[in-house]
């Protein structure tokens, strides 16, 4: 059971090892990925009437995961988990 759990973490950190040098070569995805995540969720919650509460850390969600970021907290939001 041990050895799954060893392999899941090699696993793991081999992917965000991945995440990191894609993001590291085109920063300027980033930079637009950030702003129209950003966009996305004040349009959501402003338009939409979602009431999700603008706060430091949905915002800091938002602004480090893009428009899935936006995605995830409105989610969480829906069904109760968060935000």
């Amino acid at each position: 059971m041990v050895f799954y759990v060893e392999i899941g973490a090699v696993l793991i950190a081999l992917f965000l090892l991945f995440l990191i040098v894609k993001f590291i070569s085109s920063p300027l995805h980033i930079i637009a990925n950030s702003i129209l995540g950003i966009v996305l969720f004040l349009l959501v919650n402003t338009f939409f009437g979602v009431g999700i509460p603008i706060t430091l850390l949905s915002v800091g969600v938002v602004a480090i995961g893009g428009i899935p970021g936006a995605i995830l907290v409105f989610l969480l939001h829906v069904t109760g988990l968060g935000f």
